[in-house]
């Protein structure tokens, strides 16, 4: 469109092109971009301030949603200044909330942080509630990339509160995509459907293109997780069509790097070869940081799938560099001994022990110091804990102790005293006895000793009888005793180990353990509550008998050592309490067989028309403190963090299949296929990269 007739050089006309871009923003960026340059074009020849104010903020718009954020964050400075030279703080508000939207598009989170919070405070001093809205929500963007999680639902919750507030349905769309990504994270596939598709409703009624496109990809990621490729790729193939179709270079980099990498995990590498770098090109024309790193990162692991472990290297080494670039760290001195044996195993040929040395160095390098240090605060904290919790429980045995003692020294002093009572009763009946036979001896001699035998003979039958009855008593008593003892010992090698079992009869006590290495295992029942319900009390107790009962005894099968049941939760661990190197195979091995178990178990109960329970299976390898604590019922127990992620990975498994962490895979990677799920978020843990196992290597 030309301009033609002179009278529309003023303000009015400047204040219609920008309208007119505004109009056009949503459907078609080309257009909106022509009229924002009509805009400009007319307020500079009028030296119109404020139209070229507005004309350069939707200009920075329109190259931010195209993904070009270079010449997008010029244009925004360029209207700050005029904003600033105006004083208008509205206008400056608005300029510090743009950039910080370009800066977290191009992965520079501070500065992103820093011109969020400028503009909300602006936008509070105002008391503008949408823009209140849109500063908590551009802040909840950037915790959300950073990982922090919790802000990034306060800010979100915030924004949302918000929009309903003064009623805008495209805010509440937006917010319920915001909600649906936190369950993402969270691991609640369901939940986060549930948003993103009522995201997806919205937003196609009211037309917004680039949001519609990015509820499809979002849906597409979530059944990405799930394993629905076929659902996944259609998904993220209609979000390229749209961005592809309204020009959004970063959305498009964005489609084209979750196609490659949902390529790479069905092993179609051509493919994924594909996409990949078309990814990795648009991210560098656009000059998106973030982009370029996950592009970078995304081909090292094709190349790995592939084999190709000098390439994956070199690609790596590029990830690290932009991530780097981005968070503004150093890389330590452990780089360079990373760099001078990946030389020499390179030069030796060992390409694949050169990647998996860097790989998993530069990934540890980070958490190592931190990690070391919190282990030692956390084992010393629990050594402490545990040692208190023991302290008072020896003390409180020591008195009983003391006090059984003394009991049992009064009963010995009662029973002494009537044995001397017994025996001085004897004598006296003796004697008297004897005086009496003496007496009538003088009267008849003949019956004087024909009484005397018969007295000797039932003298000697009842000291014989008496022997026999003590005789008697006594065996049926150490008979009794050594029975007692077979089955006291029995039930405590029942409920306790026999390292512990031990200690405890010998010294009446067992000392706590520092376990530095044991893997746990936490199994639980999908849908426990519900299933019960359906089942009678004595049915319900069957089933769980029986499936613990096979439990207890695959876990003696391969010398793994049973904690605890809690509710319808099995608990177990290897490496204890004697420590070993295969109790992380041995863990594993126990696990499959319980997945095995539980198949076949479910099978029967489906022919037989019954109820079923089906199990999840989460196992984790870290250190540990081992031990028992109190006086009375006596009970083997683990404490300490592992546990925690352990019962985490069984909590962010699957039906039917075994989760391992991140550090029991590093175990067991020789010995058995596992597929890896990527870093998934654990309740109270973060993100922890996890495996399925999928069986033992041939």
């Amino acid at each position: 469109m030309k301009i033609k007739s002179p009278s529309l050089y003023d303000s009015t006309a400047a204040n219609i092109f920008n309208e007119l871009s505004i109009a056009y923003r949503s459907s078609n960026l080309d257009t909106a971009m022509y009229y924002a340059k009509q805009c400009l074009t007319l307020s500079e020849q009028i030296v119109y301030k404020r139209g070229l104010r507005v004309a350069y903020n939707m200009m920075g718009d329109i190259k931010g949603q195209k993904g070009d954020y270079l010449p997008a964050l010029e244009f925004h400075k360029k209207a700050l200044k005029i904003n600033e030279e105006l004083g208008d703080k509205d206008g400056i508000s608005i300029s510090y909330h743009n950039l910080g939207m370009i800066y977290g598009n191009q992965g520079n989170f501070p500065e992103a942080l820093k011109y969020y919070f400028a503009a909300l405070k602006i936008f509070k001093e105002l008391g503008d509630k949408d823009h209140i809205a849109n500063g908590y929500n551009g802040i909840g963007n950037v915790y959300w990339y950073l990982g922090n999680y919790p802000e990034a639902l306060k800010n979100y919750s915030a924004t949302l509160k918000m929009y309903e507030a003064i009623g805008d349905k495209q805010g509440i769309a937006m917010s319920y995509n915001n909600v649906a990504m936190i369950y993402s994270q969270q691991g609640n596939n369901p939940e986060a459907l549930k948003n993103y598709f009522a995201a997806l409703k919205m937003n196609e009624e009211s037309g917004n293109k680039r949001w519609e496109a990015n509820n499809y990809n979002n849906i597409g990621w979530e059944y990405d997780l799930q394993g629905n490729y076929q659902d996944a790729m259609k998904n993220y193939f209609t979000a390229l069509k749209i961005r592809e179709a309204i020009g959004d270079k970063h959305g498009i980099a964005s489609s084209l790097g979750n196609i490659g990498v949902a390529y790479t995990k069905q092993k179609k590498f051509n493919d994924a070869s594909e996409y990949l770098n078309r990814a990795l090109s648009v991210s560098k024309e656009i000059g998106s940081l973030q982009d370029i790193k996950d592009g970078y990162e995304c081909l090292a692991a094709l190349d790995s799938a592939q084999g190709d472990f000098n390439k994956a290297l070199e690609h790596y080494k590029l990830f690290i560099t932009y991530r780097d670039s981005i968070t503004n760290t150093e890389t330590t001195r452990k780089t360079v001994a990373l760099q001078m044996n990946y030389d020499f195993d390179k030069k030796e040929g060992l390409t694949k022990a050169a990647f998996d040395r860097t790989q998993d160095s530069i990934r540890l390098e980070n958490e190592k110091n931190e990690l070391a240090l919190q282990k030692e605060i956390q084992l010393k904290s629990l050594k402490f804990e545990y040692e208190k919790k023991q302290a008072v429980a020896k003390s409180e045995k020591e008195r009983q102790q003391l006090k059984y003692e003394e009991e049992l020294k009064r009963k010995q002093i009662e029973y002494n005293f009537e044995q001397k009572r017994i025996a001085t009763q004897n004598e006296f009946n003796r004697k008297q006895a004897a005086t009496k036979a003496e007496q009538e001896k003088k009267d008849a001699i003949a019956q004087q000793e024909l009484r005397r035998q018969k007295l000797v003979g039932n003298g000697f039958i009842g000291g014989f009888i008496v022997v026999l009855l003590f005789a008697s008593v006594f065996f049926s008593q150490r008979n009794r005793i050594k029975a007692g003892k077979k089955q006291s010992d029995e039930l405590l090698l029942n409920i306790l180990p026999t390292e512990v079992a031990e200690e405890l009869k010998a010294k009446g006590s067992a000392e706590a353990k520092l376990i530095d290495e044991v893997t746990v295992l936490f199994t639980d029942f999908k849908d426990f509550t519900q299933l019960s319900e359906k089942l009678t009390a004595k049915e319900l107790v069957s089933e769980i008998n029986t499936c613990f009962s096979a439990f207890d005894h695959i876990m003696h099968k391969h010398g793994v050592e049973k904690i605890k049941t809690i509710g319808d939760a099995y608990m177990a661990a290897g490496g204890l309490p004697t420590p070993n190197k295969t109790h992380a195979e041995d863990v594993v091995k126990a696990a499959l067989e319980i997945q095995d178990f539980m198949h076949r178990h479910k099978a029967e109960k489906e022919a037989e028309g019954k109820p079923f329970f089906e199990i999840r299976i989460g196992v984790h390898t870290g250190p540990v403190v081992a031990g028992i604590v109190g006086i009375k019922k006596f009970a083997y127990d683990i404490w300490g963090d592992t546990v925690n992620t352990a019962n985490r990975m069984e909590s962010s498994g699957e039906v039917g299949k075994v989760n391992l962490s991140g550090t029991t895979y590093e175990w067991v990677k020789e010995k058995f296929n596992c597929k890896h799920r990527g870093k998934i978020k654990a309740k109270g843990k973060g993100e922890i990269d996890m495996y399925f196992v999928e069986g033992r290597k041939s």
